[in-house]
């Protein structure tokens, strides 16, 4: 028996085979649940169809993931016509991922204070909004003990130089996850956020992550970076029946580097850098 045996679900945000959002997707599909997908619509004159072909290269050879559909986050039309397509796939929707983010290249290269006063609504609309969307258009197919799950970043509850715009906009997701949280609490509902460590993706590509590897494996009590396998776990295990008790968090999976007060083991390193006078 898998995990998922008799579980169906929606995977919202896969870029590719590195994305976190497919780490755990596989991990669902191996513990037998079933996945519709969704990817962010090719411009209609991209020939190659980009998006949509990573995607599908991440699909082939998994008979369980159903459906692929394209998904604009900020077109409620769409969502709701991508909602109603896995209803009528999966009837009940046991799980639901969220794993989608966007901020202009431009504000993150730059101080906060000097972000665009569109490029905040663009950040905050795709990165935060697009949740409540999302949930709003599948509340009406979700299961009796259903879970949803976003991805956040330490970057919303600290100051990361760089994260910049994106840290306001994890902030205000994880506080949109508790709000969710208690909304859907009397259907049986579950709302939760997965604060992972940095990794090699397209979204921590852009936001830095290749310069906070060493820091958080010289500052981590673990001693080491996370891997897409941890974390496709874990976030499996909160979209799962066995973690039916817990809404309203965030949890961090970072080797421990959170709950770090000082740089830790990384003084050493800063120690025998240091020139002897």
């Amino acid at each position: 028996m898998g995990l998922f045996d008799g579980k169906r679900g929606l995977i919202v945000g896969v870029a590719n085979d590195r994305s976190i959002a497919w780490a755990i997707a596989q991990t669902i599909m191996e513990q037998g649940g079933e996945c519709g997908f969704t990817y962010l619509p090719d411009s209609p004159y991209e020939e190659k169809k980009k998006n949509q072909r990573r995607v599908s290269q991440c699909l082939r050879n998994h008979p369980q993931a159903k459906f692929l559909l394209p998904m604009d986050a900020q077109d409620d039309h769409q969502i709701a016509d991508v909602m109603r397509a896995t209803h009528k796939e999966f009837d009940k929707i046991d799980f639901l991922l969220h794993s989608i983010a966007f901020a202009d290249r431009r504000d993150l290269g730059r101080e906060t204070y000097k972000t665009g006063r569109d490029g905040f609504k663009l950040a905050m609309d795709v990165s935060v909004y697009s949740l409540i969307a999302v949930t709003h258009a599948a509340v009406p197919y979700l299961s009796s003990r259903s879970s949803i799950l976003t991805m956040s970043y330490f970057g919303g509850e600290k100051c990361v130089p760089g994260y910049n715009v994106m840290g306001i906009c994890k902030a205000a997701l994880e506080a949109t996850v508790r709000y969710l949280a208690f909304d859907l609490g009397p259907r049986g509902g579950r709302v939760n956020a997965l604060s992972a460590g940095p990794l090699k993706t397209l979204a921590g590509s852009a936001a830095g992550a290749s310069d906070m590897l060493a820091m958080y494996e010289h500052m981590a009590p673990l001693g080491r970076n996370i891997t897409h396998e941890e974390v496709g776990r874990t976030g499996a295990f909160l979209l799962s029946d066995f973690s039916d008790g817990i809404t309203g968090e965030t949890l961090h999976i970072d080797g421990g580097y959170n709950i770090m007060g000082s740089p830790g083991r990384l003084l050493d390193l800063l120690k025998a850098a240091r020139p002897k006078s």
